[in-house]
């Protein structure tokens, strides 16, 4: 089967990415890859598929090892072929017209309908514009597959079946993912790597796991820390008293001493290391009061999708003060929709059967942050809309992760992790009562999707949201509507609709 190694890999921008890291993986491994926003994961990948080079160090295959890499984005050229051609042009001219049956089994395998197999990929959703990159790439029949967020723009009902499908179509290929979904890591990885800067620390275990064993390390490593800082004082503190004792008895010995004593400590002192701490941006959201009870009812109401056929009905719910109310159902039974909707009416559009309190500031946010204005600077966006004026509204940007350089820059040219944070910061200056959200994690990283769910619970925030977080659900969730067959009604959790989607 071949392995793909690091020896002594470091790469190097205007920080370090990641230093001196070294690794194997070999048959049966499925590395997960965890770090931030631009912590350095899709450089790395890159490095292992020989797109780059590292700075230092070197990579290391098997002779004759076919590494498939699926990277975050559909190339321009790719966009105008259907579904069927973007997959068949993977193989080499020579192989479409005797392999081009190969193409027929995977889309089988992804479940896709027929009547998207000649639609054009700028015209298909996100997620199978990710499934097209990830056909391409196992389509060539590989020896190993790297992947960078393979779960973006999935729903969740995809992000599961690309589970079964990584357990059993992939067999025993070696394989590594980088990736912001928890559970999506636990389902699919055996080992996990996490990348930082200095020190890079992998363990044998999926994410869940590792993760806990990583706190213990970094505690271990702070404690060691804290012991060695607290020798060194000691060893100064002692070649000061020395000195004293050389200075005022005219003793040579004393004088040594110290200078030995002096001497110890600084060498103790360089091998002390900092320990690593995640600096992502601050996620914030603001709590504004209200007296309502009852933020929103919505009260014999037709969801519709954008061609007037008609989805669902909804009889009556009330959304009241605490309630974090999370949607849930199949793709395309109505679950944007209703944020739709729901969205014109806070936005001050008469829609009959909705009644917003007086007291309602909503904020809203959707997967793709469309809502921000492409063409603005982020330093623009946040200063115009929400006038704090210069200089605070660069240390707001600051603290959300935003170094001056990227701060200027046009919205559209950020990344799609800057993005979200953006999204997410003006959400807190808003400083609303009631959330809108629609995949708000999309894009963020686990620090930041953390955070988010620390944020609304510590607020006891009111929100209606859409998420294929499972973890994020699991965490915020108060209450749970399942759109189902035409209905929507109100379920314990969603642990029955989880199980039922891994099931297929």
């Amino acid at each position: 089967m071949g392995s793909i190694g690091l020896r002594n890999a470091t790469v190097l921008a205007q920080n370090p990415l990641f230093k001196n890291l070294t690794l194997t993986i070999s048959e049966r491994d499925r590395l997960g890859l965890v770090a931030g926003n631009g912590a350095g994961k899709s450089t790395l990948l890159k490095c292992l598929a020989g797109l780059a080079e590292p700075t230092h160090g070197e990579v290391v295959r098997s002779r004759g090892l076919k590494i498939a890499f699926v990277e975050q984005d559909v190339p321009e050229r790719l966009l105008d072929l259907s579904l069927h051609q973007a997959i068949l042009d993977a193989l080499p001219p020579v192989e479409q017209d005797s392999q081009g049956w190969r193409v027929d089994v995977i889309l089988a395998d992804f479940e896709a309908p027929f009547e998207l197999r000649e639609r054009a990929l700028r015209h298909l959703s996100g997620g199978w514009q990710r499934l097209a990159l990830i056909a391409r790439a196992w389509v060539t029949e590989p020896d190993a597959l790297l992947l960078d967020e393979p779960t973006n723009h999935l729903d969740l009902e995809k992000i599961m079946l690309l589970e079964r499908w990584l357990s059993d179509a992939a067999g025993q290929m070696p394989m590594v993912i980088a990736s912001h979904d928890r559970d999506f890591l636990d389902a699919c990885t055996n080992r996990t790597l996490f990348l930082r800067p200095e020190e890079s620390v992998s363990f044998n275990h999926p994410y869940r796991r590792a993760r806990a064993l990583l706190e213990d390390h970094d505690a271990a490593a702070a404690a060691l820390r804290d012991k060695a800082l607290r020798e060194v004082r000691r060893l100064r503190e002692n070649a000061s008293e020395l000195r004293n004792i050389a200075v005022n008895s005219g003793s040579d010995l004393a004088h040594k001493k110290s200078a030995q004593l002096k001497n110890r400590a600084e060498k103790l002192e360089q091998t002390v290391r900092d320990v690593h701490r995640e600096r992502p941006g601050e996620i914030k959201l603001g709590a504004r009061g209200t007296h309502a009870k009852v933020l929103v009812t919505v009260e014999n109401v037709a969801v519709a999708k954008p061609d007037g056929v008609k989805l669902f009905d909804i009889k009556k719910l009330e959304i009241a003060q605490g309630d974090r109310i999370v949607l849930l159902g199949r793709n395309g039974v109505g679950k944007s929709q209703l944020v739709r909707l729901l969205h014109r009416a806070l936005g001050g559009n008469d829609v009959p059967g909705i009644r917003i309190s007086p007291s309602v500031v909503s904020a809203y946010a959707d997967q793709d942050m469309a809502q921000l204005p492409q063409k603005e600077t982020a330093h623009g966006f946040i200063l115009s809309a929400f006038r704090h004026g210069d200089q605070r509204s660069r240390a707001l940007l600051a603290e959300a992760g935003f170094p001056i350089e990227r701060q200027n820059l046009p919205i559209a040219k950020l990344s799609s992790g800057q993005k979200a944070r953006l999204g997410l910061l003006a959400l807190h200056l808003t400083e609303p009562n009631f959330y809108l959200m629609d995949e708000p994690t999309n894009h963020v990283d686990i620090p930041g999707r953390e955070m988010l769910e620390a944020e609304l619970l510590a607020n006891g925030a009111t929100a209606l949201l859409v998420s294929h977080d499972r973890s994020f659900v699991k965490a915020v969730g108060t209450r749970f509507l399942l759109i189902e067959g035409r209905r929507i009604a109100e379920i314990d959790g969603p642990e029955v609709f989880y199980e039922t989607l891994a099931q297929g």
